[in-house]
């Protein structure tokens, strides 16, 4: 189950919540008992390797895709 993050806009306070998708917009209350909260972005860490092979040059042939795949006028 995914875990949301929320503020309390009374105290400051930051939470997570574990709860179903379809009920991540329902309001969640405070471990303070506050009702005014807000849910927080959550941002995602992605880290490379020094192995990881460079991405792909612009106007490199082939390869599929619609540039790729000759679609592009």
């Amino acid at each position: 189950m995914p875990r949301y993050e929320y503020r309390c806009r009374t105290c400051g306070d930051t939470f997570e919540l574990s709860r179903p998708m379809a009920q991540s917009a329902d309001p969640a209350d405070c471990p303070a008992g506050h009702d005014d909260t807000v849910k927080l972005l959550s941002t995602v860490a992605v880290g490379g390797t020094k192995s990881a092979a460079p991405a792909p040059g612009a106007g490199g042939g082939g390869g599929g895709g619609c540039c790729g795949g000759g679609c592009c006028g």
